[in-house]
């Protein structure tokens, strides 16, 4: 029996959930739909971000709704134009089944007269963003006297963004008798006021605590000077060739002016705020849901309608004025049961703003050094290496072997792999030798293998990952239970998709190297060697106190996503001699965020003098 027939719904709706591919409900679903199904009554529910809220007030609206009357029943009320967008068409998949049901999407930035033309054919649900909605009533293009449902999604959103008053006055058109349910993933005080002015004996639904983060999110912090800040965004990208991120700016010039920094250092990038013209934004939109994006640079009101599947990480490139709002952004990622990871990068005066968050969110965040330049050039060499070993074969072009074969014959297999790799990694190499370090830490060190002494921490690589079915937790557990260390022993632990980092003080390097060499793990021979680098600071603490053993990991950590996820799978083998060149699927132009007036393309005949010292371009 599925699940969600436990519920209550009926059969036009199990079917579209079928159809959908949904098989257990969220804590969320569970929790809020028997209530609505079962009583007439107004709802509070709180829930992050991600958890499945648009179903949970979706099925029951659209089982209580009478789809033969054409009337406009149920209002459904969000903060921007791509969130309202959403609901609807999710409104429209669940209701696939129900014939006669019409839904209506009312937002800013389209054709009010059209709008106003769908509604007066018959909608018995409208979906709206507070300004537009306002605009129509104050013209008489809509009625909402007689409805018998209000739902207020991401309440304390759209009372952040300032839509207090339309709300009041919206409510307030609205009869007294309707039910009104208020979706919200925090209660800040004007939540609470609307609740008390418009609801009476609310039933509650808490996912979670009051104003807590999601459990499926870990939070990082970084500390640089404030002029090293996007310089400290590029380190971490590179530190995870697999990053697929949302990256918030506080204001809309400093969101356009970070994604056309790292456009023009080679990065997949693109900007979402209010500047842009609806079909620059669903353009920009469509490219990021396709993956040619990687890093999407969006202000917190842009952001607010992004939905999408498998975002690795959310990158606080500055933290919010309102510091409830960190809650909404780190909701981006972690999302339907899966991990993810929330960065901040923030200057010393800035470490209180972390206390506060902590509050909050009642998580803890641990703090992180800024990736050396040795660490980031190991980390894209293994996933290099790890790449040309994944790459399938096409067969085409055996026909070019033969010649091909007569020019590298002279090679013996070592030179072939080194000049090889050396093809796309020279530039890497030469692009980070130079750089000094950001964290504040020891200078970057050379090739020389370093002393090795029992009370310092050592940096392991081993050839076990994501791909083996790791996360952070499961391959600490295996190491500290293969090595028979404790609970501390192993920590700073790193899974990436097909190798891994750990550390072990330098007391266990020979027990570590002596263990895990030659250990079969289905079928295959782990290979561990020590790194050059220790992995960050030295200290095994955060500012909190706690072991850093304890930080948390999606699978793969950053570059935990499988490079078949997406079309573009970053790091090397993305620039050539001469300047930048494209690779199939790579973001093409008229798909490009616009910069300003008309696209962020880079400028047309930049030599290669001055691109060779940037960054090489991701593919």
């Amino acid at each position: 029996m599925n699940k969600f027939e436990q519920l209550g719904l009926n059969e036009s709706l199990l079917l579209a959930i079928k159809d959908l591919g949904f098989e257990n409900p969220s804590e969320v679903q569970e929790k809020a739909i028997p209530v609505l199904l079962e009583q007439n009554t107004d709802l509070v529910a709180l829930a992050q971000t991600g958890t499945g809220k648009t179903a949970a007030f979706g099925f029951p609206l659209i089982q209580k709704i009478d789809a033969e009357d054409r009337s406009t029943q149920a209002l459904i009320l969000s903060p921007t134009r791509e969130l309202c967008l959403q609901i609807t068409n999710e409104i429209k998949q669940y209701s696939k089944y129900v014939k006669g049901l019409h839904t209506v999407a009312v937002y800013g930035g389209a054709s009010i007269t059209e709008q106003a033309r769908e509604v007066k054919r018959g909608a018995q649900i409208i979906v709206a963003t507070p300004g537009r909605m306002q605009d129509m009533i104050n013209r008489g293009l809509v009625n909402i006297k007689n409805i018998n449902y209000c739902i207020l999604d991401e309440a304390d959103e759209m009372l952040n963004m300032g839509f207090y008053e339309d709300i009041v006055s919206i409510l307030s058109d609205t009869p007294d008798d309707k039910n009104t349910w208020l979706f919200s993933a925090t209660m800040p005080a004007e939540v609470a006021r609307i609740a008390k002015k418009f609801m009476h004996e609310p039933a509650e639904v808490t996912v979670g605590a009051k104003n807590s983060g999601s459990a499926t999110v870990s939070h990082e912090f970084y500390v640089v000077n404030a002029r090293d800040r996007y310089e400290a965004l590029k380190r971490l990208a590179d530190a995870n060739p697999d990053i697929f991120s949302v990256v918030f700016c506080r204001t809309k010039r400093d969101t356009q002016a970070v994604a056309e920094k790292l456009i023009e250092d080679g990065y997949n990038a693109a900007a979402l705020h209010g500047d842009l013209s609806q079909a620059q934004r669903d353009s920009v939109m469509k490219s990021f849901r396709g993956r040619q994006v990687q890093m999407l640079v969006a202000t917190d009101v842009a952001a607010r309608g992004i939905d999408v599947d498998n975002v690795t990480h959310v990158v606080n490139y500055q933290l919010p004025d309102e510091i409830e709002t960190y809650n909404h952004r780190s909701g981006r990622t972690g999302r339907a049961g899966k991990l993810g990871t929330s960065i901040v990068i923030i200057t010393k005066s800035e470490i209180r703003k972390i206390h506060a968050i902590e509050k909050i969110i009642k998580q803890k965040f641990e703090e992180k050094s800024i990736p050396s330049g040795i660490e980031i050039c190991e980390i894209q060499l293994l996933h290099l290496a790890n790449k040309i070993k994944d790459t399938e074969v096409d067969h085409e072009i055996d026909n070019y072997l033969p010649a091909i074969n007569e020019v590298l014959d002279s090679l013996s297999k070592e030179e072939l792999i080194k000049k090889m790799v050396s093809v796309e990694f020279n530039r890497f190499i030469n692009y980070y030798k130079k750089k000094r370090d950001l964290s504040g830490e020891k200078s970057e060190r050379g090739s020389e293998p370093r002393e090795i002494r029992a009370g310092d921490p050592v940096r392991y690589f081993v050839n076990i990952g994501a791909r083996d079915d790791f996360d952070w937790m499961q391959l600490k557990d295996f190491l500290k239970e293969t090595l028979d260390l404790g609970r501390d022993d192993v920590f700073k632990v790193d899974v990436k998709e097909g190798f891994s980092f750990f550390n072990t003080d330098g007391e266990h390097t020979d027990r570590v190297m002596s263990i895990l060499n030659g250990y079969e793990l289905n079928g295959r021979r782990i290979n561990v060697e020590i790194s050059k680098n220790d992995g960050g600071s030295s200290s095994r603490r955060d500012h909190n106190g706690r072991n850093s053993g304890g930080e948390r990991r999606s699978s793969g950590g950053f570059g935990g996503r499988r490079d078949g996820d997406r079309k573009s799978s970053g790091g090397f083998g993305s620039r050539k001699e001469g300047g930048f060149r494209r690779e199939p699927g790579s973001f093409q132009r008229e798909e490009r965020a616009p910069r300003r007036s008309e696209s962020n393309d880079r400028p047309a005949g930049r030599s290669f003098e001055a691109a060779k010292n940037r960054r090489p371009r991701r593919s």
